[in-house]
């Protein structure tokens, strides 16, 4: 299993509510931001290493997949008291480079992770 490809160690943690400053909180935003960035991260070597089972450009891109995806991104953004509109804009954005990564990967030679 490669580095990107296991859990990284839980950081500690405040919750909003045990924040006595906006120091503490804009920590905790920055320390989140980053959970987030290593999250996307990670996502991006399993986007990669799916190219290796891909067997066309339209299987990298995947529309069916893609609108499925969306909805229940849509739905986790609503069940976290989100903007459903402004999560799938984020993931379209993002899937939409994911799908260009892969599919230079899908190109050339077999990801290694």
């Amino acid at each position: 299993m490669c580095d990107f490809c296991h859990n990284r160690p839980t950081k500690a943690q405040r919750f909003h509510k045990d924040c006595a400053s906006l120091t503490e909180i804009r920590t905790e935003i920055d320390r989140i931001d980053r959970d987030i960035i290593a999250a996307i991260g990670a996502r991006r070597h399993y986007v990669i290493a799916a190219a290796k089972f891909k067997t066309s450009p339209a299987a990298v891109a995947a529309p069916e997949r893609f609108a499925a995806m969306l909805q229940m991104r849509r739905q986790w953004a609503d069940e976290e008291g989100l903007d459903p509109d402004v999560v799938e804009k984020l993931y379209r954005d993002l899937v939409k480079y994911f799908i260009s990564e892969e599919m230079v990967h899908w190109k050339g030679p077999s990801p290694s992770c």
